[in-house]
C-alpha cells in the first residue's frame, strides 16, 4: 500500500478500535464559544449555491442557443 497500511494492520487498527470504542467517550462542544465555531462548521460561505445558481444560468442560456440555431 501507498501509505504501509497492510491488511493486516488495518484489520487489527480496526480491532483496536473496536475494542476502545473511542464514539462513546465523546462529549461534543462544552463551552459556548465551542459549540458556536462546532455550528459553523457545515458553512461554507454562500459558494455552493452561488455555483447551482451559475449552473441553472448555464443551462438555460445553453437551451436558449439551441433554439435559435
Amino acid at each position: 500500500m501507498a501509505n504501509g497500511w497492510t491488511l493486516e494492520r488495518r484489520q487489527r487498527q480496526a480491532a483496536l478500535i473496536r475494542h476502545w470504542r473511542p464514539w462513546e467517550q465523546s462529549t461534543g462542544p462544552r463551552t459556548e464559544a465551542g459549540k458556536q465555531a462546532s455550528a459553523r462548521r457545515g458553512y461554507k460561505g454562500g459558494t455552493r449555491e452561488m455555483l447551482r445558481q451559475l449552473g441553472r444560468a448555464l443551462r438555460e442560456q445553453r437551451q436558449a442557443l439551441r433554439h435559435i440555431i
